[in-house]
């Protein structure tokens, strides 16, 4: 209990502290969630732990010495022509341990080039990539992971590359069906720049969160703490007594989710995330933006979910993903 406490408290406290965000940073990108089911709960989850391949990406240490042989498959419809794909897979060595390999790319489509005289010079692509590689531990009710991250960003025929790692952790309680995720996110260096004069950083990001299920609830509930090193810059029109209050300002750090176990081969997921409501909001109302819902179904060795994230009403972002448990087929040679 003096644990959770501890764990408790560092979230409160980090919810106090400040830095900046709000287009200072390149490669934000990474922040897109890469799965249906980090979309479903709202967009980021650190806490979740042995549940889902996918959210190593989220927290190295999300999936302890287990899942060894699965792989899993994402796509991401994101706006307009901008999609994002990705891949995930964990393997055990024997006495090396068990590792994990991943990427994560988001495409931003063709794009319309014009110079200063507003003269057509035809379209360009843009793109940016992510390929890490890592390892995660369990030692009794605590699990420690690291993620080494190549970096790619591309813009017509400008670059930037940049290697980064996360660090995190995840608490696992001995008795009670409740576990506590710490991460530190792109901790690293931007080694090459789009142009000389440019000056690129890393979205570093410091993220801890709680997940549990009440007993003889078929529930179980997320609360995550984000950017917590830095503040969110607030736009706001009207009065000054308009402008948000204490508690508008740290709930915009916080994400909850909450998933709808109907059993072990199906359920629901839902989650609420306030910035993006507060920040995507049209003055005659929100139009959904900040939920977003989603499910899972599992078939032999396969897993199925999907997920749709509100962030406008121009529209919303629709993910898949599909996972598979290699163990039950390739070394068995059937499903």
């Amino acid at each position: 209990m003096n644990k959770i406490i501890i764990i408790a408290g560092l979230l409160f406290t980090c919810l106090t502290t400040y830095g900046q965000v709000g287009g200072r940073r390149s490669f934000e990108f990474m922040n897109v969630p890469s799965s249906a089911r980090a979309a479903g709960l709202g967009g980021v989850n650190v806490s979740l732990y042995n549940e889902d391949i996918n959210l190593l990406y989220n927290n190295p240490a999300a999936v302890g010495d287990s899942l060894g042989g699965y792989v899993s498959f994402n796509y991401l419809s994101y706006f307009a022509d901008v999609n994002a794909v990705s891949f995930v897979y964990k393997h055990d060595f024997d006495k090396w341990g068990s590792w994990y390999i991943g990427t994560h790319h988001l495409g931003y489509g063709d794009i319309d080039s014009y110079d200063d005289t507003g003269a057509a010079l035809g379209d360009f692509s843009a793109g940016e990539t992510v390929f890490y590689i890592g390892k995660s531990h369990q030692i009794g009710s605590f699990t420690m992971g690291a993620t080494l991250k190549y970096i790619n960003s591309s813009i017509d025929a400008y670059s930037a590359n940049a290697l980064a790692m996360d660090l995190g952790g995840v608490f696992k309680h001995p008795t009670l069906n409740l576990t506590a995720g710490l991460v530190f996110k792109n901790i690293g260096v931007v080694f090459s720049d789009y142009t000389e004069t440019a000056d690129s950083r890393l979205p570093f990001d410091l993220q801890a969160g709680v997940s549990f299920k009440p007993e003889h609830m078929p529930f179980r509930f997320s609360f995550t703490g984000y950017n917590l090193a830095r503040e969110n810059d607030i736009y706001y029109g009207g009065a000054d007594e308009d402008a948000p209050g204490t508690f508008d300002k740290v709930f915009r750090h916080v994400v909850v989710g909450a998933e709808l176990l109907i059993s072990k081969n199906l359920n629901f997921r839902f989650g609420y995330n306030h910035l993006i409501r507060e920040e995507l909001k049209l003055e005659d109302g929100a139009h959904g933006a900040g939920f977003s819902y989603g499910l899972m179904f599992r078939i032999k060795a396969f897993e199925f979910a999907y997920s749709r994230g509100g962030y406008h009403a121009a529209g919303a972002s629709n993910s898949f993903t599909i996972t598979a448990n290699t163990n039950l087929f390739l070394r068995k040679g059937k499903i």
